[in-house]
């Protein structure tokens, strides 16, 4: 029985700090505690909700998040190795990740309380940067692991490995590494597949390659990439789920590969992902 909540709120939204304030003041009349990250609890004029991360991910049962599925990424990267079940409800555009939107969201809470829920498990990257082969620092990733060349309109040269086994040295743009679930985000505009979610395997895309053959390429979830940078420029970026950053020097390599944690996902439709496909695509070709 889930007894403790965690909210955690996009407040660029529209109406969030509004719609924040209704679910606390729900979840608290049903006797049931509610948490919020210090800085957002400081927002809402509520410190006594506040915990640090680590607390309010220890204390919470699941997390609702009322934002969009950046939110919703940046939350599963900070609770990746607790496994939380997350409940996104969607303020942003497409909501691929989010399950409710505004509308449904206190009935979707009632469900919630009441155990009438499923969990769906997405499969999660690891990223580790070697420098001089030494591991320098490690990174977790829902949507997509990409390394991808600076502000200067220059292609970076990155040769790949699986399993150790020489693939191609791309000169590109860049080249996304992508779950299942991301294979609908920047993979998909780079001209990448689509893939179901329930599949696990690993999507290696390209970015406007500067040649004639190269093409995603799709391998197990128990293999794993390398990439070294092979151009002397100093303004490579490794970036995971778009959001979160770390400048690579020439010769440093990436190793990428199925993460041991899954982020949880709270499903109360009977949707299949074909029929989400169907209806976010179509929504976002006719924005």
């Amino acid at each position: 029985m889930i007894s403790n909540i965690g909210i955690y709120p996009n407040f660029a939204k529209q109406n969030s700090i509004n719609l924040s304030k209704k679910v606390i003041e729900w979840l608290l009349e049903r006797n049931i505690k509610v948490f919020l990250t210090e800085d957002k609890a400081m927002t809402l004029d509520l410190p006594e909700l506040g915990l640090n991360w680590i607390d309010f991910i220890k204390q919470s049962d699941i997390i609702v998040i009322l934002g969009g599925d950046g939110t919703l990424l940046k939350v599963a990267r900070k609770v990746a190795p607790n496994e939380i079940p997350l409940l996104g409800v969607n303020l942003g555009n497409l909501g691929f990740l989010t399950e409710v939107e505004v509308p449904e969201l206190f009935n979707a809470l009632i469900r919630v309380l009441n155990d009438d829920f499923v969990i769906e498990k997405r499969m999660m990257l690891e990223a580790t940067v070697l420098k001089d082969d030494i591991e320098f620092q490690n990174f977790i990733a829902l949507n997509d692991v990409v390394v991808t060349k600076g502000p200067f309109a220059r292609l970076v040269h990155l040769k790949v490995y699986v399993n150790d086994e020489y693939i191609e040295t791309y000169p590109a743009d860049g080249l996304i590494v992508s779950s299942p679930t991301g294979s609908t985000a920047y993979s998909l505009s780079a001209g990448g597949p689509i893939i179901n979610p329930n599949v696990n395997l690993l999507l290696i895309t390209p970015i406007c390659p500067h040649t004639l053959h190269s093409r995603s390429i799709i391998i197990s979830e128990d293999e794993k990439i390398r990439i070294v940078i092979k151009s002397d420029h100093r303004d490579i970026m490794l970036t995971m789920d778009g959001q979160q950053g770390f400048k690579l020097q020439p010769n440093d390599e990436v190793i990428i590969k199925k993460a041991n944690y899954y982020t949880k996902l709270i499903r109360l439709k009977q949707r299949s992902f074909y029929e989400v496909l169907r209806k976010k695509i179509s929504k976002r070709d006719s924005d």
